[in-house]
């Protein structure tokens, strides 16, 4: 009777979500007299200001006109949205020719597909999956955009995406379905199964290579049109420079970090002044710079379109500054995590791949992901260089002769596209952080 009692009591006790509610309101914004009067005034302000914009932007717009001064002539007071509704196409697809337009949605759809394992708890070797992505995707979807003639090393590479992408499909079907990995079902579908290591081994590494053949011979044969880089734009180009920047961020500037850590002074000189020199100077110096000084160490005979030369800028650019968040991650690791390593005889690679890496990317996550947001905004400064990014899609609905002067519509509406795409990191960001924590709450 006692330990009902007492739990009845405690029960009683409890405070309602209510109670906790209206304290902690009464607490935080009704405090004092002064903070009463900064939340009222507070509140009016962002009543003024969501009233004037759903004012302007839903209640009074106009969504269906052919022209601004038809937007004027319906409603003078709301947004012009009709414009930007008008222009999607070229904010998302920049120039691109609109009857090529499935090669860029057929990339993305290859993307989605290729990464969907990834976030599939049954799946194995999401390692193997995730560095595929980045080093194999690339060329299958550049063909895509670019098209054109295939010389012998883009013919392996497509055919190794393609190969690649068929067994990353199959191994995460088979990995939900069943729990094994497509190797261990081939093993079994081929009766192999109490063969040696090495036999085992083999037999894949054949399977492998038929398929590889397979695969080189079926794309010899396709083809798809060329289209020139100077096309691309809108929103397209925007994840392109973007995407491939935060590929090649976090795999160089962890070699540059592990380069400035080195014994050897020769690689821990050069890697610490190549850090120093990128990180001296603007993101628009490097740009420039690039599109004037690459050509200059090219061989004779060589070029490079200035797409390539602005890519290669961001690239190097933001490995230098995620450089200097991968040392201090590493800097964190206590020393006796390097002694644990060595004293299981690790050497200096399965020291830093299995041990110490792993632990300072985990802390590190939410300045990587900073780092990743703030390369997807400096993209648009590649307008300035002549480039038809997003922004420069935007200003340009304001020159074409129907919409002549429409400004604010069309950068507000990149302004959320920006957000929602920053907000999208930010939040599997947290999630990232939340699932691999290791601290114990009470």
């Amino acid at each position: 009777m006692t330990v009902v009692n007492e739990k009845k009591t405690t029960a009683r006790a409890a405070p309602s979500s209510e109670t906790s509610v209206l304290g902690w309101m009464r607490k935080n914004l009704f405090g004092s007299a002064f903070n009463s009067i900064l939340t009222v005034v507070t509140l009016y302000v962002i009543y003024l200001t969501v009233k004037g914009l759903w004012s302007w932007g839903i209640a009074d717009a106009v969504w269906i006109a052919d022209t601004r001064r038809q937007c004027f002539g319906i409603s003078i007071d709301g947004a012009c949205w009709a414009g930007v509704i008008a222009w999607l196409d070229n904010i998302f697809y920049g120039r691109y020719p609109r009857e090529e337009l499935w090669r860029i949605n057929l990339g993305l759809v290859l993307l989605i597909i290729w990464m969907v394992p990834l976030w599939l708890p049954r799946v194995k070797a999401k390692i193997f999956i995730g560095l595929s992505t980045v080093f194999l995707y690339p060329f299958l979807a550049g063909y895509l955009f670019a098209g054109g003639d295939k010389d012998i090393f883009m013919q392996v590479m497509v055919s190794a995406a393609i190969l690649c992408l068929i067994g990353n499909t199959l191994h995460s079907i088979i990995s939900v379905m069943t729990g094994n990995s497509l190797a261990e079902t081939l093993i079994r579908v081929l009766n192999v199964k109490n063969a040696s290591e090495k036999s085992q081994r083999n037999i894949l590494i054949a399977i492998l290579g038929v398929g590889f053949a397979l695969v080189y011979v079926w794309q010899m044969g396709w083809y798809v049109e060329s289209v020139s880089w100077t096309k691309w734009g809108g929103l397209f180009l925007t994840m392109v420079i973007a995407g491939i920047g935060i590929a090649s961020a976090l795999p160089g500037g962890i070699f540059l970090a592990l380069g400035r850590r080195s014994n050897l002074p020769v690689i821990r000189i050069i890697s610490t002044a190549f850090i120093e020199l990128f990180r001296s100077v603007p993101l628009i110096t490097v740009l420039f710079m690039a599109t004037t000084m690459f050509p200059l160490f090219m061989p004779e005979g060589f070029i490079l379109n200035k797409l390539t030369q602005v890519i290669i800028a961001v690239c190097l650019f933001n490995a230098c500054y995620m450089a200097e968040t991968v040392r201090a991650g590493l800097q964190a690791i206590p020393k006796g995590q390097f002694e644990g390593a060595h004293t299981i005889g690790l050497g200096y690679w399965g020291t830093m791949g299995f041990i110490v890496m792993p632990q300072a990317l985990k802390h590190m996550i939410p300045n990587i992901v900073g780092i990743f947001i703030g390369l997807l905004k400096d993209t648009t400064l590649v307008s300035i260089i002549g480039l038809f990014d997003i922004l420069s899609m935007l200003r340009a609905i304001s020159k074409d002769t129907p919409w002549l002067g429409l400004h604010k519509e069309p950068l507000l509406f990149g302004a959320m596209l920006f957000f929602l795409l920053c907000f999208v990191m930010s939040k599997y960001s947290r999630h990232m952080e939340a699932k691999l924590s290791t601290t114990h709450k009470n």
